[in-house]
């Protein structure tokens, strides 16, 4: 049996090390921005007091200034500190938004907040530390300000995960990689053999564990070689408690190749399972995956 051990993790969580640079590509993720700028201007009311962890840019902490009387936006990484600070002063409300250079695993704010801003989010909630990050900021903050929490924003994430035909023949070369794949784009050399299951859904205001683990069956539903598992992560920014409709965002597809491929036929049933730590290594989960076929009976 695979047994979850936290050196699984990566020495340094995403991050504490995404260069400046990349930055750019999340100011430019319409998908990712305008879902949250959503999810923000519906969640925070006028005069609310927000906190970012991992603010990065401080993108986020501009949106909630918007409304925010008060921001507070922690961010670890001293180079990203000082920029945040120079975009802010460059932006409306830039002055509400109070720039803390702490480490979010220790910081709390020096008075209760109604909204907890924290993407620290990555595919499968792997290598980065949002669980662990939130479920620590909760202890923190009941121990000085009672039991009623803030909202979070994400206040849930739901993943999904479905087994593949993945191309993996690079002008000429066959490598089976890790790959990540848009949102909403073609995947010509994707051929999706079975719909995805969800196999996990964390309440990320409820006490929320690091170990997230599954085992199912999917029937496929064509014949192909069974050679990956593609992972979907939809988070639930808001909720509207009115009517129960949210504000989501899919962020990019992980598709893991696996070990052993499966030649496979419609009809066959594929039992997946598979165990890891939320913010371990890609690794680890791929690690961990397991797969059996079951070949359908012929008529």
């Amino acid at each position: 049996m695979h047994t979850l051990h936290d050196d699984e993790a990566e020495t340094h969580y995403l991050g504490q090390f995404i260069p400046l640079h990349y930055h750019h590509n999340m100011l430019t993720d319409k998908n990712r921005m305008d879902n949250f700028k959503a999810a923000i201007d519906f969640a925070v009311f006028e005069g609310a007091k927000v906190l970012e962890l991992g603010g990065g840019t401080g993108v986020l902490s501009y949106l909630a200034a918007d409304k925010a009387s008060h921001v507070w936006c922690v961010e670890f990484n001293p180079v990203l500190v000082a920029e945040s600070r120079r975009l802010l002063a460059l932006n409306p409300n830039g002055h509400k938004v109070e720039v803390v250079h702490a480490d979010a695993f220790d910081y709390l704010p020096p008075e209760p907040v109604d909204v907890v801003i924290c993407e620290m989010i990555h595919v499968a909630m792997l290598r980065e530390k949002q669980i662990e990050v939130i479920e620590a900021f909760k202890v923190r903050y009941r121990a000085r300000f009672g039991d009623k929490l803030p909202l979070f924003i994400p206040t849930a994430v739901i993943m999904a995960v479905q087994p593949l035909q993945q191309d993996y023949d690079f002008s000429g070369y066959h490598a089976p990689i890790i790959q990540f794949q848009r949102v909403f784009a073609e995947h010509p050399g994707a051929m999706e053999l079975a719909p995805p299951q969800t196999y996990s859904i964390l309440d990320l205001s409820q006490p929320t564990g690091r170990e997230i683990s599954w085992q199912g069956t999917f029937t496929l539903e064509q014949t192909g070689m069974v050679n990956a598992l593609r992972f979907f992560t939809k988070n639930v920014l808001t909720i509207n408690p009115q009517d129960g409709s949210t504000i989501d965002w899919v962020i990019d597809y992980l598709v893991l190749p696996l070990l052993q491929p499966l030649d496979a036929r419609a009809g066959d049933e594929l039992q997946v399972s598979f165990r890891y730590l939320s913010g371990g290594s890609i690794r680890s989960l791929e690690n961990s995956i397991r797969t059996t076929l079951k070949v359908a009976s012929k008529p």
